[in-house]
C-alpha cells in the first residue's frame, strides 16, 4: 500500500477484508464478499487545507466517445436532498445522463440507474438517506443489474463512506461534489468491474465549464462560485464543498444571457457565500457588486441570489441592489443567533450589533427589501437569556420568513467537540417559540401587501383546483389567484385581497397588460 494511504480494513470488524490489487492509484479490497475499488476517499484534514494552488478553468468537457450511447434504451431516477446547490448539481447530473442516452424514469422501480444526491448539513438529512438505502436494497435484489449510487455532500464525509462500505455493500458508486464531471467514467467502471467504485476528492480541483444541464420550469439556477472558507464551527460545508473559488464573470454573464434567450423568467445566482464572489481573483478587481450591476443589463425579468454571509455584505452591493430593475428586493441574510456570545462560539465573526447595523444599511439603501434568514436554536452553551436575545433580534429585524433548525453536531466540525448541554426538550421548546414568532411576522408581512398591486410570475395550477393559479412576487411571496391556465409562464399583475400565514391571495388584473 502506498505511503500515507488509508487502510480501509481498520474501520471494520471484517476478518476477511483484504487488498486484492493496487494499480494506477486505485486500490481494490475484498470486503464481505464484494470487491470495492477505491480511486480516492474523503479526508477531513486534507479537505480543511486551504492552499494557494491555482484553480484552472476547463472549457472542453466532452462525453467519452465510447460512452455516447451507453444509456440508450435505459432510464434514470435521481432523488435530491438539501439546498438549491444540490438541486443544481442534479440538473448537471441529468444533463450528463441524457447525453449518455438515458431518459428519466417515471418511477424508480423502472430505472436502470438510481442516484441519491445527498445533503450533510444536518443529521436527520443523513438519516433519511440511510433509510432510503434500506428500501432500495429490496429493489436491488429484485434487479441485480440496477446501478445504485450515492453522491453529493454526504459522500464527502469519511464516516458516511465507511458506513456504506460496512453496511450497504449493494451500493455500486460513491462520488462527491468535486468530481461530478467524472460521472460517465465512474458508471463505466462500476458496470464493467462489477465492483463498488468509490471516488471522492478531498481537494476541490478545477472549475469545469460547459457541463450539460437539464433545466425545467421558468426559473434557473446558476452557480457563480463554489465552496466556503468561513469555517463556522457547526458547519460541514467547507469540508464537503471545498475552498471558495469563483467562476469567471464572462462565463457567468454568458450563461445568464443564454438563459434569457431561452425564455427563462428568473435566475437565482448560487454559492455557499455569494457575496465573497471575486475575492479570489488575482488578475481583476471584480466583486459581487460588480456582477450584480452587470446582471441589471441583461434582459431577464428577475435576478436573485442565495446565500449571503453578513460579514461580506458590503456597501457597494447595497448600492447596486438599491438600483432595482431586475434585481429583486428579497435578501436572504442568515443570522444563526441573536446573541453575540453564541455567534462567537459559532465563529460567525460578526456581533449582534454589527448585524443590526447591516440590516439598517440595507433598509436605507433598499427601502422595499424583504429579509429572510436562517436560525439555529440550542447551540452548545446557549442559555435562556441568549435565546431571548435571538427572539428580540427577530422582532427588531422583522423577518418575513426564516428557516429554523435545532442544532445537531456534525462529525469533523469544531462544534462536535463541544458539550451539547442544552436538553432536547429545551431545544424543542425554543424552536416552537421561535417558529410561533416567525409565523406571526410572516402573516404581518403578508397583511402589509393587502390592497397592493403585485407583479407575479405564474408558476402553475393549484393541485387542488385547476381554476386557481400559483405564482411568486418579486420578493418571493407565494400568491394564489383565479385565472386561466394560459397565464402559466407569464408575468401578470395581481391585486392582493387576502393574507394567510405562508401565502397571499389576490385577483388577477386582466385589464393590466402582462408585465412580460
Amino acid at each position: 500500500m502506498a505511503k500515507g494511504s488509508k487502510d480501509y480494513g481498520q474501520y471494520f470488524d471484517f476478518s476477511d477484508a483484504r487488498i486484492i490489487s493496487e494499480s494506477d492509484g486505485k486500490t481494490t479490497y475484498r470486503i464481505k464478499g464484494r470487491n470495492v475499488q477505491i480511486n480516492s476517499q474523503p479526508d477531513y484534514r486534507e479537505g480543511k487545507r486551504r492552499g494557494k494552488e491555482e484553480i484552472e478553468v476547463h472549457y472542453h468537457f466532452e462525453i467519452p466517445p465510447e460512452m455516447e450511447d451507453f444509456g440508450r434504451g435505459k432510464s434514470y431516477h435521481i432523488t435530491t436532498y438539501g439546498c438549491q446547490m444540490n438541486e443544481h448539481d442534479t440538473e448537471t447530473i441529468k444533463g450528463m445522463l441524457e447525453q449518455l442516452g438515458y431518459r428519466a424514469a417515471a418511477d424508480r422501480s423502472e430505472a436502470d440507474i438510481i442516484l441519491l444526491n445527498t445533503c450533510a448539513i444536518r443529521e436527520n438529512a443523513e438519516d433519511k438517506v440511510f433509510g432510503e438505502l434500506g428500501h432500495l436494497k429490496t429493489l436491488k435484489l429484485e434487479k441485480p443489474g440496477l446501478l445504485l449510487g450515492v453522491c453529493g455532500c454526504m459522500s464527502q464525509e469519511e464516516g458516511v463512506v465507511n458506513r456504506i462500505m460496512a453496511r450497504h455493500s449493494f451500493v455500486d458508486m460513491i462520488f462527491g461534489t468535486h468530481n461530478i464531471h467524472r460521472l460517465p467514467e465512474l458508471i463505466k467502471e462500476a458496470v464493467f468491474s462489477r465492483e463498488m467504485v468509490i471516488e471522492v476528492w478531498s481537494k476541490e480541483g478545477d472549475i469545469i465549464e460547459n457541463l450539460p444541464k437539464k433545466r425545467e420550469g421558468l426559473r434557473a439556477w446558476v452557480n457563480i462560485m463554489y465552496g466556503c472558507d468561513k469555517f463556522c464551527t457547526y458547519c460541514i460545508v467547507p469540508f464537503t464543498r471545498g475552498k471558495e473559488r469563483s467562476r469567471r464573470p464572462e462565463d457567468v454573464l454568458a450563461e445568464v444571457r443564454e438563459l434569457a434567450r431561452q425564455g427563462f423568467k428568473e435566475v437565482t445566482l448560487l454559492g455557499q457565500n455569494v457575496n465573497a464572489y471575486g475575492k479570489d481573483f488575482t488578475d481583476i478587481d471584480y466583486t459581487f457588486g460588480d456582477l450584480m450591476d452587470d446582471m441589471r443589463k441583461i434582459d431577464i425579468p428577475r435576478v436573485r441570489f442565495m446565500t449571503s454571509h453578513p460579514r461580506d455584505f458590503d456597501d457597494k452591493l447595497i448600492h447596486v441592489l438599491g438600483k432595482g430593475g431586475n434585481l429583486v428586493e428579497h435578501i436572504h441574510l442568515p443570522v444563526q443567533s441573536g446573541s453575540t456570545a453564541v455567534l462567537k462560539r459559532m465563529s460567525r465573526k460578526y456581533t449582534r450589533e454589527a448585524y443590526l447595523e447591516l440590516v439598517h444599511k440595507i433598509r436605507a439603501g433598499v427601502p422595499d427589501a424583504v429579509l429572510t434568514t436562517d436560525i439555529i436554536v440550542g447551540f452548545p452553551g446557549e442559555t435562556e437569556e441568549q435565546f431571548e436575545e435571538t427572539l428580540s433580534l427577530v422582532r427588531e429585524v422583522g423577518y418575513d420568513m426564516a428557516y429554523t433548525f435545532i442544532y445537531s453536531p456534525r462529525e469533523g466540525t469544531p462544534a462536535a467537540g463541544m458539550e451539547d448541554n442544552v436538553p432536547a426538550e429545551v431545544k424543542s421548546g425554543r424552536l416552537q417559540r421561535l417558529n410561533d414568532l416567525i409565523k406571526e411576522q410572516s402573516r404581518q408581512g403578508n397583511e402589509r401587501m393587502l390592497g397592493k398591486l403585485a407583479e407575479v410570475l405564474v408558476e402553475g395550477e393549484s393541485k387542488n383546483n385547476q381554476q386557481i393559479l400559483a405564482g411568486r412576487t418579486r420578493d418571493g411571496k407565494l400568491v394564489h389567484f383565479a385565472g386561466p391556465a394560459s397565464l402559466v409562464g407569464t408575468m401578470v399583475q395581481v391585486r392582493i385581497t387576502g393574507a394567510k400565514t405562508w401565502y397571499i391571495q389576490g385577483d388577477y388584473q386582466a385589464e393590466a397588460a402582462a408585465v412580460r
